[in-house]
C-alpha cells in the first residue's frame, strides 16, 4: 500500500435599499371668485410613535451582509436568499498526533511558494458539493441520506485516497441518489477523494504544481510510516446544513 499522494487543486465559487415614498402635503387651494376658505393650520410635525412601536423590530434579523473578512476571503458560490441553508455531505478525517505532526513540517514548506496559504480548521472527505435546502427539507434529506448509508463501513487512506476509491464511489451513489430525489447538484463525475490540509484565496496551482509538490510528496514518502498516519477509520457520514450538524453512522 503506497503513502497517499498530494494534490493541489482550486475550486470554483448588494443588497438593494427600500426607497422611501414622498409624502403628499395637503395644501390650501384658493376658492371660488378668488375668495380663499378659511384653513386650519396643518401640524409642523409628525406626531410622536410610542416607544412599545419604536422597539417592535428590534429583534428583527436584516439579511445578513456577504462580508468577506468574517471567512477569510472566500466567496460564496450562491448568493444568500433568507430561508436556504447551505449543505454538504462528508466523511469527517479524525486526525491524530502524528498526522498532525506531519502536517507541521508539509504546511511551512508549501508556504515558501504560497505565503497565503491557511491551514483547514477541519479535515474531512467529500461526498457532495454544497447545494442549497430550504429549511423545511433538511429533515427529510437527513432521513432519507441516513436510510441510504446506513450499510457502509470502510477503511481509506489519505492525503488522496490511494485505497477504498471504489468503496468511495459506491457511498457518493447513495448520497447522489439523495440528491436527486430533490432535484439537487450530484457529485462530480470521475471524483479524485482527498483531504484537504490547506487552502488560499484564488488559484495558486501554478505555484504548487511541478517543484513544490514533488517536494511535499517526498516529505510525506519520507515521514515514519506514512501509510499508517494517514489510515483513516470511516465510522458515520456528516451533513452539514447551514449550523445545523447531523451524523449517520456507518454499520
Amino acid at each position: 500500500m503506497s503513502a497517499a499522494p498530494l494534490v493541489g487543486y482550486s475550486s470554483s465559487g448588494s443588497e438593494d435599499e427600500d426607497e422611501a415614498e414622498a409624502e403628499a402635503r395637503a395644501q390650501a387651494r384658493p376658492g371660488a371668485g378668488g375668495c380663499r376658505r378659511a384653513q386650519s393650520p396643518l401640524p409642523s410635525q409628525r406626531l410622536p410613535v410610542p416607544d412599545s412601536v419604536l422597539h417592535m423590530f428590534l429583534d428583527t434579523k436584516e439579511e445578513p451582509e456577504d462580508d468577506r473578512e468574517k471567512h477569510g476571503g472566500r466567496v460564496r458560490t450562491f448568493p444568500h436568499e433568507r430561508g436556504n441553508w447551505a449543505t454538504h455531505v462528508y466523511v469527517p478525517y479524525e486526525t491524530r498526533e502524528e498526522f498532525l505532526g506531519l502536517l507541521d513540517v508539509l504546511l511551512p514548506h508549501a508556504q515558501t511558494y504560497v505565503p497565503r496559504l491557511v491551514q483547514m480548521e477541519a479535515f474531512h472527505l467529500s461526498l457532495s458539493q454544497s447545494v442549497v435546502l430550504r429549511h423545511h427539507w433538511i429533515l427529510p434529506f437527513v432521513q432519507a441520506l441516513k436510510d441510504r448509508v446506513a450499510s457502509f463501513q470502510r477503511t481509506f487512506v489519505g492525503l488522496e485516497v490511494t485505497s477504498g476509491h471504489a468503496q468511495f464511489l459506491d457511498l457518493v451513489s447513495e448520497v447522489d441518489r439523495v440528491m436527486e430525489e430533490f432535484d439537487l447538484t450530484t457529485f462530480y463525475q470521475d471524483p479524485s477523494f482527498h483531504v484537504s490540509l490547506a487552502w488560499c484565496v484564488g488559484d495558486a496551482r501554478l505555484q504548487l504544481e511541478g517543484r513544490c509538490l514533488r517536494e511535499l510528496q517526498n516529505i510525506v514518502d519520507e515521514f515514519e510510516d506514512p501509510e499508517m498516519v494517514l489510515r483513516a477509520h470511516a465510522e458515520q457520514v456528516r451533513c452539514k446544513s447551514g449550523n445545523k450538524f447531523f451524523s449517520m453512522p456507518l454499520k
